[in-house]
Parts: structure tokens; C-alpha cells; sequence
């Protein structure tokens, strides 16, 4: 018989785990497991802007550090992160061989060796599908090999109560316990497939809702609170801003007002020769946003890419915080850019609220046990079809781990 062991009992009367953050960014991640009840030992990133604002809101204990598996950290229960998305971010430029994609291999390693006691991974959707799934089976292999219980599955953040569509995929594992996974608090709308999950809880909040009671920003800078500002919209852009209207996107522009990045992607299929049926689009430009329904996702581009639901300027620093769910009272470091990129990279506040307030009740009723590792749940997306990329991964996954499940075992597997 396996020798089991009560996690919690094991460990101090009152059970606070100890989290450490690895590419921490601004601390979306952090301050979400804070407040549900983590205590934060240490955080790393090699961004000075990320560890300038770590700082400026947790205190000292973030340091600015290129992170390697030879990362020098303290023991912890649980160890969190979300390597660098760049380079397989379905919104920016996919790099084959991008070194920063080495990094979830390196969290992976970090997190085999550290053994803690529970491990928390978020990332974006095109993790799923880059190189045929590579990256996904660097960071189960590893995991799965040395004893953890993974659930690894997309979900959408507002079904979570977080203001906006953001497609995100979450991993969370325990080392010879099996963990649960956050479950919708909120129904979302809005977005093609957006009311599979959720059904019957309360309505995700919108847009409008999550910057109700902002003053009028300013135009010159800090404002107040501190990122509410803007600068006025002038020529063209001023005439595309009063084109638009709520839910329309730089397509629905007369060609004359498109801005010419748009218009060089927009045809640049066609130029290659690619037939119309498998061309695609171009990102959308420049988007109204709708004020009764929930943002869409805030990336480090939000700041040109977004307009007001209702006025004729793009949104402040301080609403895409808001759309994020950051505090009025988190303060942001670094230049104007580097801010929109910290705000758009972050883990939505209260998603990593919900998945540190899952994770602790978990620890505290968690019975350790020698045995295999295994991947619990496997929900590569939140409709009901695949595209070939997905389904070939899905195949690969099964192939790798569904193999290593025993009949009386039932799983979820997308």
C-alpha cells in the first residue's frame, strides 16, 4: 500500500503556502494568489520595467535575473509562472526556434527539480499548437516523469468574472496529489463560443461596468489615479475614430481611411498567390470597443489598437488596468510602452484570485501519495471542433499520457 501523507498536517497549524513567481511581469499572478492567501517569498524576471513595478507594489523581493533551471530560489509550496508568450503568441509574429520559447522547458525543469508541493502555469492559447505541440510536451514530460497530477486546459478569463475575452492556457499540478481546477464563476457573451462554459452563473461583468466611476482621464501625464490620461487623436486617426462605431474594426472603413500596415496585410496573401478560401484576414487595426459587453483581450498593443465605447480617443493605461483587474492603487513602471506591455502580458487579477483560492483549498485537504505521475484532464478548447493543428496535437498528447491510464481511472479529456 502506497504510503500516504496529509499535506497540511504535515506543515504549520495555520497553512499559508509559500509561492514563488517565476516571470513575474507586473504581479497579476502574484497579487492574485496574495489575496487569496499566499505568501510571496520571491519573484524573477529580466525585465527592469517588471521588477521596478514588482517592487514598487509587493516590496523587495522580486530581482531583476535572466531565469535559468540554475535559478537560485527559496523553498516554496508552490511554484508559479507564465514564460514569455512572444514567441508563439497568436497575436504577434511566430518565430520558429524563438529562444525565449525554451523557457517553459526551463520552468518545467525548475519546477521537477524544486519539487513543490503544487505548481501553477498559465500561457497563451498558441501554446497549444506551436511546433506541433513541442512545447506542450516539454513541459508535461518532465512533470509527469517525476510524480506531479496535471490538469492542462484553455479557458476563457471571463468566465472567471475578469471583464474581457482572454483565451488563456492554465496548468496546474500537484507532486503525488491530484489537484482540482478552477470552475466558472461567471457566464460570458459576446464572443463565438463564449456561453459554452459558465451556464447559469452570474453574467461576466462588461466593459462599461469595469470602468464605471474613472474620472475623465487627462491629457498630459501621470493622471489620476496615475495612467489615466491620453493623448488627443488627430487627422486621419481622429476621422477613423468618428467612423467607428461600437463592435466595427478598420474593415468596415472605406479603404481610404485604412492605415497602411493594415492595407500591406490585408493583401499580402493574395500577392503570395494563396487562393482566397485559405487567406485569412489581417488583424483588425483599429476596433470600437461594444460598452455592454466584456473587452477584448488587452494585449501590449491595446493602447493604439482600442478605441472608447464612446469617446473619440483610445483607452488610458489605467482602463486597460481596470479590464485587467488590477487596483486603482497598482502603480505601473516604466516608459508608456513598457507599461501597455506589463498591463497586456499580466494574469488577470481575479483569475489568478480564483485559481489561488481553488489551489488552497486543495492544499489543505491534499493527501500525498508515492505513485506515477499523470495528466488528469487534457481540454485543448472551449468549442466543440478542432483545426487540424489542434486535433494533431490532441492526438499526440493522448498518444504520450492516455496510454498510462488504468481502466478504473475516468478522466476528463477535452
Amino acid at each position: 500500500m502506497a504510503c500516504q501523507e496529509n499535506v497540511a498536517a504535515s506543515l504549520p497549524f495555520r497553512f499559508v503556502p509559500r509561492c514563488v513567481d517565476l516571470f513575474c511581469g507586473a504581479g497579476g499572478l502574484s497579487l492574485g494568489l496574495k489575496l487569496a492567501g499566499f505568501e510571496l517569498l520571491s519573484a524573477v524576471d529580466n525585465s527592469k520595467a517588471a521588477v521596478q513595478t514588482y517592487r514598487e507594489n509587493f516590496g523587495q523581493h522580486c530581482r531583476e535575473e535572466s531565469i535559468s533551471e540554475e535559478t537560485d530560489l527559496p523553498d516554496a509550496d508552490v511554484i508559479a509562472g507564465g514564460p514569455p508568450c512572444q514567441g508563439f503568441s497568436s497575436a504577434g509574429l511566430r518565430r520558429q526556434g524563438d529562444q525565449r520559447n525554451t523557457l517553459v522547458t526551463c520552468f518545467a525543469r525548475i519546477v521537477a527539480r524544486r519539487r513543490p508541493l503544487a505548481f501553477v502555469f498559465e500561457n497563451v492559447e498558441g501554446f497549444l499548437t506551436s511546433e506541433d505541440g513541442a512545447y506542450v510536451m516539454d513541459l508535461l514530460s518532465p512533470l509527469v516523469e517525476t510524480g506531479y497530477r496535471i490538469h492542462l486546459r484553455k479557458v476563457n478569463a471571463a468566465n472567471f468574472g475578469v471583464p474581457q475575452h482572454r483565451k488563456r492556457v492554465l496548468a496546474i499540478g500537484g507532486l503525488g496529489w491530484d489537484p482540482g481546477f478552477p470552475e466558472p464563476t461567471h457566464s460570458a457573451y459576446g464572443a463565438p463560443g463564449a456561453r459554452l462554459a459558465g451556464n447559469g452563473y452570474p453574467r461576466t461583468p462588461t466593459l462599461e461596468e469595469s470602468l464605471a466611476g474613472l474620472p475623465e482621464p487627462s491629457t498630459e501625464e501621470p493622471g489620476t489615479p496615475p495612467g489615466h490620461f491620453f493623448r488627443p487623436l488627430v487627422g486621419v486617426d481622429l476621422e477613423r475614430a468618428k467612423a467607428l462605431k461600437p463592435g466595427q474594426r478598420m474593415r468596415d472603413l472605406p479603404e481610404g481611411l485604412w492605415h497602411d500596415s493594415y492595407r500591406r496585410r490585408a493583401y499580402r496573401r493574395v500577392m503570395d498567390g494563396t487562393p482566397t478560401e485559405r487567406r485569412g484576414g489581417p488583424p483588425s487595426g483599429v476596433r470600437r470597443l461594444e460598452p455592454d459587453q466584456p473587452c477584448k483581450a488587452i494585449t501590449g498593443g491595446a493602447l493604439s489598437e482600442f478605441l472608447h465605447p464612446t469617446e473619440h480617443r483610445n483607452l488610458t493605461l489605467r482602463e486597460c488596468a481596470r479590464v485587467q483587474t488590477f487596483p486603482d492603487d497598482f502603480l505601473f513602471s516604466g516608459t508608456v510602452s513598457e507599461q501597455a506591455l506589463l498591463i497586456g502580458n499580466a494574469v488577470p487579477v481575479l483569475l489568478a484570485k480564483v485559481i489561488g483560492e481553488t489551489l488552497l483549498k486543495d492544499l489543505e485537504n491534499a493527501v500525498a501519495q508515492a505513485g506515477n505521475g499523470q495528466l488528469l484532464s487534457f481540454v485543448p478548447t472551449l468549442s466543440n471542433g478542432k483545426s487540424p493543428a489542434l486535433e494533431r496535437v490532441t492526438q499526440r498528447v493522448r498518444a504520450t499520457f492516455l496510454k498510462k491510464q488504468t481502466p478504473k481511472e475516468t478522466l476528463l479529456w477535452d
